[in-house]
This record gives structure tokens, C-alpha cells and sequence, in this order.
């Protein structure tokens, strides 16, 4: 059995709002699996285009929102989004769903857009916050700390199912017209 090749950096804690693009590019030389951003000033994230080694990404405690815009990062499995400023769940998670398509753990406590008892937030809410992600990430294994169950997905999907479906004839309807 062959393990993986993993080559993690951590930038933690060096009150960062941009990565120096020297940084940047022996980053991508070292082919970095997981990088560690915590605890610095991030709010914009495109500057990580190009890292297509990366597997992990933890953000926890910057100034992400809800519209940030994230790079293509075809093999990122882990998102840790902990503590910023994402107030609207819905864009946020198409902005993930789009950048992200191996996503399978996603982490964002103490967010706006993820209600839970610890940030004023009702049991209703945070069940109902789960089920919206889980119907939008489709290869997610645990949100939060939580795995996700089969039943909380299967539930996940009869939920949610209309505005999936509604979006995907969107997309469907808009690519037909883009082809034209």
C-alpha cells in the first residue's frame, strides 16, 4: 500500500491579509498538500489558484464572507472555515460547491450562516442549516463535527430537493443557450 505524498506548511499566526507571491510560488514548488492560513487577516483567497496539490485548507479565524471567491482546487477534501464573516449560506456554499467538487469535510462553526446554540442559534436552525449543506455538497462525509449520517442525507435530499432541481434546469437552460 502506497501513502500519499504530504507536504503540509503552516502560515499561522503571521498576521497575513495577502500571501507574498515568493511565497506563493515556492508553495506550488513544494507541491503543498495542506496549508494551515489560521489566525491571519485573509479575505480574498484567489491568490491560491494554481495549487493543485492542495488537499487541505484550514482558514479558520481570517475575514472570509460569503462572496469570497475561491480558486479551482479540483483535489481540496478538507475546508476548515471556522470564525470568519460567511452571513449568507447559500452563495457561500455555491461559491464551495463550484471550486470545490472533492470537497468531503467542511468545517465553518462560528459563522452567521451556521446557526448553533454556542452563536445564538436554535436546534431548528442548525438542523436545518446541515440538511441545506449536505443537499448541496454531495461527496460530504462530516460537517462541523459532526459526521453526516445516511439518513440525515437521504432526508437532506427530499428536503431540498426543488431548489436543486430548480437550479440545475437553470444551469441545464443557460448552458443550452451558451452552446448556441
Amino acid at each position: 500500500m502506497t501513502e500519499k505524498n504530504t507536504t503540509r506548511v503552516s502560515l499561522a499566526y503571521k498576521g497575513l491579509a495577502v500571501l507574498p507571491r515568493e511565497v506563493l510560488r515556492r508553495l506550488n514548488e513544494m507541491q503543498v498538500s495542506e496549508l494551515d492560513l489560521s489566525h491571519n487577516e485573509i479575505s480574498d483567497v484567489r491568490c491560491l489558484n494554481g495549487m493543485t496539490s492542495l488537499r487541505t485548507l484550514v482558514l479558520d479565524f481570517n475575514k472570509i464572507e460569503s462572496h469570497v471567491v475561491f480558486p479551482s482546487l479540483p483535489l481540496l477534501e478538507t475546508l476548515w472555515i471556522n470564525c470568519n464573516s460567511i452571513s449568507n449560506l447559500s452563495i457561500f456554499i455555491e461559491n464551495v460547491v463550484n471550486a470545490f467538487p472533492c470537497l468531503r469535510y467542511l468545517s465553518m462553526m462560528n459563522n452567521e450562516a451556521s446557526p448553533s446554540y454556542f452563536n445564538g442559534g436554535s436546534v431548528e436552525e442548525y438542523n436545518d442549516y446541515r440538511l441545506y449543506v449536505i443537499s448541496q455538497v454531495p461527496k460530504l462525509k462530516v460537517l462541523d463535527d459532526t459526521a453526516v449520517k445516511p439518513e440525515e442525507k437521504e432526508l437532506a435530499m427530499k428536503t431540498y430537493e426543488r431548489k436543486r432541481s430548480r437550479r440545475d434546469s437553470t444551469r441545464d437552460h443557460n448552458t443550452v443557450h451558451r452552446t448556441k
